[in-house]
């Protein structure tokens, strides 16, 4: 593909004219294509795309895991706080899961002079802003369920197109590196929410508000740096609402690679949140920590750490050795390693040693799949509406956890928790193997 070097790079409201090879790159490529080059350079979107992510993941790290439960438990007390977390948390995801994918849709289809993803980038982040503040002031268990669902809704129309921005603009070469620098935002902030929702443990309505500024300011000034093309010159697919309906599905017989694809990320999510998505009560009724807000912050920096150190060696050094499989592989090993450390030692100590290993073992994951899923897309006019199906193996685990977890503690415990999600994890490694197209 070429790409056109004639286009200014200075003016993120001039509309530049892209040649026609870029349109039928648009048409007829699919992920293992190389896109034109970002109109302000890539150097400037990798370095961008990070406090982008950090700005939509420190929300779902400090809100579905540290504010909700909290204000749950607040608001309608102990007895009943497992079930209602699971209740709002199942709705919620499953209006994500349903969101992403219908905004990858629509912004495949937008039309304007700010290119397909800017304007939805935007309109979420605000929506979403709004809606957490309607959560802040949600006072009874249906206010909470809709503000909750509206907030996931709208960052997920957020979210989606940002994550086409890789198969959008980032050639095959640099995706392993690119997708690192993403893991690391999405990773630090997810991390990060954790660390910085415990310091509003007891002031629930001021951390809503805060996250909704901080992830608004930061898609807006991700935006600014790195406008796009206009697409107001492709062509204009028509809309059919059996192809609407497409959205959520893609024909595993068609492309192969990416039903394993989305297996393999489905059944490793599903397994390492099942154990982490419900570390609040873990501390509080497993190892019976009295102020787990105390704990929170270093746990959140010792995953941190771990995360920081894989997911800067294995993004490059995939790039580097052209493979992605083997650090698949290893990242599901070393999760399912941490896992039996507080299954077979239960103890507030062997938790601390889970943190950080998982958390090297699921930077690592988190380094390469991204680049890996990029790679099995199969075209390039609907990235965005693929990457919301993709991202569906993300969102879905966080629906069925609170439901499929909450029965397993009921049943056998907590501790029954870690076999289930050694085997999920080690399940979701071995999905990736048939793939063809990445080795």
């Amino acid at each position: 593909m070429t790409s056109d070097t004639s286009v200014p790079t200075g003016d993120p409201v001039a509309e530049p004219v892209r040649p026609i090879t870029t349109n039928t790159f648009v048409g007829t490529a699919s992920g293992s294509d190389d896109p034109p080059t970002p109109l302000n350079g890539l150097r400037r979107l990798m370095a961008w795309i990070i406090p982008a992510n950090i700005g939509i993941y420190l929300i779902w790290g400090a809100v579905p895991g540290i504010l909700l439960p909290q204000q749950i438990t607040v608001l309608f007390g102990e007895e009943d706080k497992v079930a209602n977390l699971a209740i709002v948390a199942t709705i919620g995801a499953f209006a994500a899961m349903v969101a992403q994918p219908i905004a990858g849709q629509i912004s495949d289809r937008t039309r304007s002079r700010f290119g397909r993803r800017a304007p939805w980038i935007i309109i979420g982040a605000l929506a979403g802003g709004l809606s957490l503040v309607g959560l802040a002031f949600a006072g009874s268990f249906i206010g909470v369920i809709i503000a909750w669902t509206l907030v996931q809704i709208s960052f997920n129309f957020a979210q989606g197109p940002l994550t086409a921005v890789m198969p959008d603009r980032v050639p095959l070469k640099r995706r392993g590196t690119f997708a690192a620098l993403m893991g690391i935002g999405l990773m630090v902030g997810a991390l990060g929410g954790s660390i910085v929702g415990s310091l509003f443990f007891n002031s629930i309505a001021v951390g809503y508000i805060f996250f909704a500024v901080f992830a608004l300011v930061m898609l807006s000034l991700f935006v600014l740096a790195n406008p796009d093309y206009s697409s107001r010159q492709l062509q204009r697919e028509p809309f059919t609402m059996t192809e609407f309906l497409k959205t959520f599905w893609v024909n595993p017989i068609a492309h192969p690679d990416f039903f394993w694809a989305f297996t393999g990320r489905l059944l490793l999510y599903t397994g390492y949140f099942a154990v982490t998505g419900y570390q609040l009560f873990f501390l509080t009724d497993y190892f019976h920590i009295a102020h787990p807000e105390q704990v929170i912050p270093l746990l959140g920096l010792l995953s941190l750490v771990g995360i920081i150190v894989s997911t800067l060696v294995a993004g490059p050094l995939s790039d580097r050795v052209g493979r992605r499989k083997p650090f698949v592989f290893a990242s599901a090993a070393v999760v399912s390693l941490a896992f039996l450390i507080p299954w077979i030692w239960p103890d507030i100590t062997a938790w601390f040693v889970m943190t950080i290993i998982a958390g090297f073992g699921f930077g690592m994951f988190q380094a390469v799949d991204t680049a890996l899923m990029s790679e099995v897309l199969p075209s390039a006019k609907s990235f965005a509406k693929d990457l919301g199906v993709v991202n569906i193996a993300a969102t879905l685990p966080q629906t069925l956890a609170p439901g499929v977890a909450g029965a397993i503690v009921l049943a056998f415990g907590f501790v029954g928790l870690f076999p289930v999600a050694i085997v999920l994890g080690i399940l979701g490694a071995l999905a990736v193997w048939p793939i063809k197209a990445t080795r």
